[in-house]
């Protein structure tokens, strides 16, 4: 009997013992998708960004860029190009639903542009320039009923100011998942910005640096809105400076959206392209305009 004890009590340390040995390997060997590398003593994460050549090379996610959403009252005025009706706008969002398009977001973008992470089946994105009213209290609620999400270019001097978004607006599509990201300060074109001019902000004038002014402050004013981190940003008017990019990027930016030009073959995050939407075009021609749009380089 003692020798029946003896032998039970053996084979079961020698069970423990390896099943320990077995866990223990197991836990350490590496995965390649998930662990990370240890470089230099610091750890970094396992993925490897893009270069330009790999990220310009990937097929371009269709933009969509809105200004105003209202009927139009002067239909001959030169700015008619940046307003769409409200009845187009409902149209436009009804034909991306029944076309089986899905929204995506910034970082869903960057992830695809620079790790290959896929997108959702027939991605677009909509966006929304200038803080105006209507983006809210038109957009928001016929992009809620496709589950669409919009991506929000805040030109800050404006919030709060008649016929524009309020900071209370602004939070509520950040907490519902909107983007709310940087327009810049005032809408003055990048390609014109100084390291020293007077400006003058509620009624003071006062020397700034114009790329703190309507970069770093503006991401800073949204963030504290919002409790989220701003990481993107679109020129005014699409308007971008090569020269300008590095200052962009010094402040905290990784991707900069322009408009229908050529992207810079060298620094395509700080030049994807959107398109605005025309007024001339019916539900159908806008579909077929982002296809051949986004198909070029």
């Amino acid at each position: 009997m003692k020798n029946c004890l003896f032998l039970i009590f053996t084979l079961y340390l020698f069970s423990c013992t390896s099943s320990t040995g077995s866990e223990t390997k197991t836990s350490t060997t590496p995965d390649p998708k998930t662990d990370t590398a240890v470089a230099g003593g610091k750890t970094t994460g396992a993925k490897v960004m893009a270069d330009a050549a790999t990220i310009i090379s990937r097929p371009q996610v269709p933009i969509l860029c809105y200004h105003h959403i209202r009927n139009i009252q002067m239909p001959g005025r030169s700015d008619r190009g940046y307003e769409v009706t409200i009845a187009q706008f409902k149209a436009q969002m009804k034909a991306l639903a029944d076309s089986g398009y899905h929204t995506v977001l910034p970082d869903q973008l960057y992830q695809y542009l620079v790790y290959g992470t896929p997108l959702p089946s027939k991605p677009v994105m909509l966006t929304y320039d200038d803080t105006d009213e209507e983006q809210f209290s038109i957009a928001k609620p016929e992009m809620d009923k496709y589950g669409f999400k919009g991506v929000y270019f805040l030109m800050t001097i404006s919030i709060g100011r008649k016929n524009y978004m309020t900071k209370e607006q602004i939070k509520q599509l950040a907490d519902e998942g909107h983007a709310m990201v940087s327009h810049t300060w005032d809408h003055h074109r990048v390609d014109r910005y100084k390291l020293e001019n007077t400006i003058e902000e509620r009624g003071v004038k006062k020397v700034v640096n114009d790329w703190d002014q309507q970069l770093a402050k503006t991401k800073q004013s949204i963030e504290a809105i919002t409790g989220k981190k701003v990481e993107d940003f679109a020129y005014p008017f699409g308007i971008w400076s090569k020269d300008g990019i590095p200052e962009i990027k010094k402040r905290g930016y990784r991707m900069a959206f322009q408009l229908s030009t050529k992207r810079d073959s060298t620094e395509p995050l700080y030049t994807i392209r959107r398109m605005i939407v025309s007024p001339e075009w019916s539900p159908e021609g806008m579909i077929r305009v982002m296809g051949s749009t986004f198909s070029r380089l």
